[in-house]
């Protein structure tokens, strides 16, 4: 029998956030030394995950399966594809930088790691569920932390209200589309949640062109699609440092994700029907967001807005039902993970050293904090779609995608690569070079050896997957391959 990988992965999280709250708050040495311990052991997991994934055999591969309520269907059903994998090693990634970025939080860092880890485990057990019951359970539980992790670490001014309306949006988000999934199983007479079952089901035209805008934007909301995006940059800017990076690292690919899975693998012919519009939403996300995220003052709210903007291509390259498009989209949840939860590190080391993120009261931050200063110029090329960047390797066969179909749509699309260059080298000028305001002068303290591991992992990950993309593309192609095959050859 093969060792219960995806499992341990899921739980791993979840049984680390008990033993920390076993440890005395008072020992606060412990409670980081167990939290990194688990999210080096969660990061080795999904490398391993990673890489033991045969790109030739293709399809679903360690598989697990334990039946839990055979009665109603619903089983513990794990098991990745070439989709998934990249979005298991990204949560890997993430967990682990975040621990490192949260090293020096004192207020009661004891239920912060263990929130941040229960956080951790919905989100690997939404990414490996072939079950559509447990993919809702798991959903569930990777929403509910951010709700306290924003309201009570979260940013003073604004957490209550940002907390609240992040959580609302979700939920109701995710009850939309589990009404839609309970139709499907209704209908399919298989009385099973079995993904796999589900795809062969053979729903009707009508059912799908019905029930489809239900599952997929219920779940888009967490992708942050327009019209349903302005819980995002509330969220992501009220947010702790960490939790910020999970968010829009991870959180958002979650909504992008089950969109994907639910709506658009188990209702092929209603992703055809609703794909224009899909896309014309999308493209609204692109365009909006960039020119939102120029106008900001707040250092956060311009990658909060500029995270908009980039989800907005993840949607497009759903939309056109493309090998192209779909494969970008596929690395840009990637690329856009590592990206954001760079861009959002960096943003807090300088808030926590300057306590302002104000861009006027900003400047020459580049001379007390260089590394910061590089690690956010590398996330703005790769923001920006900089041929050698990972953020290159995701966009390019997005645009190339949409081309195929809607070459208008292209090219207005690409006004956001003009505008998004415009507003990142605004923020580098601003924040990091220039004359450094007077107060902050000999007042700005260098950032610890746990920050410069966390920037130094992510820029290697973005360069790496930039110069070589063969290390991912495979791997998606080979889920994009099985997703065309539902679409009919699409």
């Amino acid at each position: 029998m093969q060792f219960p990988i995806l499992s341990v992965i899921v739980f791993t999280p979840m049984v680390a956030a008990l033993l920390i709250l076993l440890i005395n708050s008072e020992r606060k040495t412990e409670i980081r030394v167990t939290a990194l311990a688990a999210a080096t052991l969660a990061l080795l997991l999904s490398l391993w995950v990673y890489f033991t994934y045969d790109k030739v055999a293709a399809g679903y591969q360690l598989i697990e399966k334990y039946n839990w309520m055979p009665m109603l269907g619903i089983s513990l059903y794990f098991g990745v594809d070439g989709i998934s994998a990249p979005l298991v090693l990204l949560t890997g990634v993430v967990m682990f930088t975040g621990v490192l970025i949260s090293w020096g939080i004192e207020d009661r860092p004891r239920e912060f790691f263990a929130f941040l880890f229960i956080l951790a485990s919905g989100v690997f057990g939404v990414f490996v569920s072939l079950d559509l019951f447990m993919l809702f359970f798991f959903y569930e539980i990777a929403v509910f932390p951010m709700y306290l992790l924003i309201a009570i670490w979260g940013w003073i001014k604004t957490r209550e209200y940002a907390a609240m309306k992040l959580t609302l949006y979700l939920f109701i988000g995710s009850v939309v589309s589990l009404v839609g999934a309970l139709a499907m199983y209704w209908q399919s007479g298989l009385r099973t949640f079995d993904m796999l079952a589900l795809e062969q089901a053979a729903f009707s035209p009508a059912f799908q062109n019905l029930w489809f805008p239900f599952v997929f934007f219920g779940f888009a909301v967490l992708g942050g699609i327009f019209p349903f995006h302005n819980w995002s940059p509330d969220g992501h800017v009220a947010a702790p440092t960490a939790v910020s990076m999970f968010h829009a690292g991870v959180l958002m690919k979650l909504g992008a994700f089950a969109a994907l899975r639910v709506g658009i693998m188990l209702l092929p012919e209603g992703a055809k029907t609703w794909g224009g519009l899909i896309m014309a939403l999308a493209l609204v996300n692109i365009v909006y967001g960039a020119f939102i995220a120029m106008v900001q003052t707040d250092f956060k709210y311009i990658i909060g807005f500029s995270s908009v903007s980039h989800m907005g291509l993840v949607m497009m390259g759903f939309s056109t039902m493309t090998k192209l498009g779909l494969t970008g989209a596929g690395m840009q949840m990637f690329s856009h993970g590592v990206m954001t939860a760079l861009f959002f590190a960096a943003v807090g080391m300088v808030y926590d050293r300057a306590h302002t993120r104000d861009i006027p009261k900003l400047g020459g931050m580049a001379k007390p904090l260089p590394l910061v200063a590089v690690a956010f110029i590398i996330g703005g090329l790769v923001s920006m779609g900089m041929p050698g960047f990972s953020g290159f390797v995701a966009e390019f066969p997005i645009f190339m995608g949409i081309w195929q179909v809607k070459p208008l749509v292209a090219i207005i699309a690409a006004i956001s690569i003009v505008v998004t260059a415009a507003y990142i080298m605004l923020a580098v000028r601003r924040v990091f070079f220039g004359s450094m305001p007077a107060e902050f002068e000999g007042h700005i303290g260098t950032i610890t050896v746990y920050d410069k591991v966390a920037l130094v992992l992510l820029c290697v990950i973005m360069i790496g997957l930039g110069l070589f993309p063969s290390v991912m593309v495979p791997w998606v192609q080979t889920g994009v391959q099985h997703i065309l095959s539902l679409l009919g050859g699409a």
